[in-house]
């Protein structure tokens, strides 16, 4: 009745199944074997190997078609028994399967392997070439099962290359243990995490720290997740999940130790410069690389820069490696202390003043003392750029008021207008146009010439902007007309509202 069902032409998957759960190990030798013999089915399934080697030509099942239904099964997926691991156990995930082999000479295995890589299984810390115990001549070649079914899978090139050096293409089967260490990152915490959740491998690699942002749903398997990342990531040594959002005026956040060391003080290397700091106590991204380099790109030997929330240095220390004269500040006494450290770290201290001070403070006070000493620069004489940097997301647009009437004299002809990188976070429709408005809000002008750069994506729907300006000189000095300041301009949110 069995043999009868499953002939039927409805079951023709149910028989794909079986004969690949016998393929890869899963099914062990029963009457189900026989049944599918009887009923003509090809499959792989010489004599399993402990590690003895038969010495069959045996073909696969008609793979071709059963591709896609092997890859589902997962040969490569950790045991079901994993699921829902809040505890890491590595032994649990020791799996058994069945791989081709060929035999080889010792004495050639060398000058072989590199023609045969792309035939070679593919797996964390697995040795492709084992002993054979009962064999003092050959070795055994693992191949990837999933390129390597039969005989012929070789192509004529291959053959050619057997040939050439007296080996025997005969594929046999060989019984493989897998262990914790063969499996990938994101194959282990896909099968520990439940079923149709997220899974979450990335994190930022801060020095040592491997710095993770994981969701609600995955904080029972926090401690698992963590382990994984440490076992699986060579040099990471400190796995830790951000538990609260950015402080807005210190920039640091809470944060837990998942797995490994508790040290938070690393080094990392960023466009060249090296910078050491403790990561819980101030703001570092390594996402922002390839923007500090845009902006530092910018500038020119002699150019000004004033960094008003400098963190650790990653604009203020490549400008000065680049001969400019900087001015760089952070309210954060931590990121003050290691902005000192990391001057003196790259030897540029000469060439950075340094500044413990509130941003705004900063900018009435330190810029506005050094603006008017290129208010009055002979026209003869080469002139610098002058460049503030503001780069505090969440913040750093309101702080443009602070330019408004910064100096009082009238502008000669050579003052040397200084232009503003400023950043801000936007979860508009159109980021680009809402910083702009509110950068215009703030400065209770129409900015005509800016520049929008989008940075990065910081979420789902929320933008990181650059908007770079040379700040008008209407808003940088003082009127003496009498006349009331005009209104700011109106934001498109609130002309929405109308």
């Amino acid at each position: 009745m069995k043999i009868a069902l499953l002939l039927s032409s409805k079951n023709k998957t149910a028989l794909r199944i079986l004969s690949l759960l016998h393929f890869s190990g899963n099914l062990p030798n029963t009457p189900i074997a026989g049944v599918l013999s009887t009923l003509g089915l090809s499959f792989w399934c010489p004599p399993l190997l402990s590690p003895n080697i038969s010495s069959t030509r045996s073909c696969f099942c008609t793979m071709a078609e059963m591709q896609d239904s092997h890859n589902e099964m997962g040969l490569y997926t950790p045991n079901p028994e994993v699921r829902g691991m809040t505890c890491l156990n590595r032994d649990a995930f020791n799996k058994t399967i069945h791989v081709p082999v060929i035999k080889v000479k010792k004495e050639i295995i060398n000058r072989l392997m590199k023609s045969l890589k792309h035939r070679l299984i593919q797996r964390p810390s697995l040795k492709r070439v084992i002993e054979d115990p009962k064999d003092e001549v050959n070795k055994l070649v693992l191949l990837d099962p999933y390129k390597v079914k039969s005989i012929d899978s070789f192509a004529e090139s291959d053959h050619a290359l057997f040939k050439q050096f007296d080996v025997s293409p005969q594929v046999s089967q060989y019984e493989l243990q897998l262990t914790y260490e063969n499996f990938k990152c994101e194959e282990i915490l896909r099968a520990v995490l439940p079923k149709g959740q997220d899974v979450t491998s990335g994190f930022s690699r801060v020095g040592h720290i491997a710095h993770m942002n994981l969701r609600d749903h995955q904080l029972p398997y926090k401690n698992v997740i963590g382990q994984v990342i440490l076992d699986k990531n060579p040099g990471i040594t400190s796995v830790v999940n951000k538990t609260n959002t950015i402080d807005s005026a210190y920039r640091n956040f809470q944060m837990e130790v998942l797995a490994g060391e508790e040290n938070m003080i690393t080094k990392v290397k960023e466009n060249y410069v090296t910078y050491e700091f403790d990561f819980s106590k101030v703001y570092w991204n390594p996402r922002l690389a390839t923007e500090h380099d845009r902006i530092i790109g910018l500038l020119k030997a002699r150019d000004v820069l004033f960094d008003v929330f400098a963190g650790v240095g990653p604009f203020a220390i490549p400008a000065a490696k680049k001969n400019c004269t900087v001015y760089a500040n952070d309210l954060n006494p931590e990121s003050y202390k290691w902005l000192l450290h990391n001057c003196k770290l790259n030897k540029v201290e000469r060439r950075v003043q340094t500044f413990n001070a509130d941003g705004r403070d900063f900018i009435k006070t330190t810029i506005k003392k050094e603006l008017l000493k290129y208010a009055n620069v002979p026209s003869a004489e080469e002139k610098p750029s002058l460049h503030i940097a503001m780069n505090l997301p969440a913040l750093a647009v309101e702080f443009l008021d602070a330019f408004k009437n910064l100096l009082e004299e009238e502008p000669c002809s050579s003052f040397i207008v200084p232009t503003i990188h400023c950043y801000s976070f936007s979860k508009d429709d159109d980021p680009l146009q809402d910083v702009k408005a509110r950068a215009e809000s703030f400065l209770g002008t129409t900015l005509e010439d800016c520049s929008l750069h989008l940075v990065r994506n910081v979420a789902p729907n929320k933008e990181m902007v650059c908007i770079s300006f040379q700040l008008p000189t209407s808003v940088l000095f003082q009127s003496d007309t009498g006349e009331p300041e005009s209104k700011r301009p109106r934001t498109a949110k609130e002309s929405k509202l109308d």
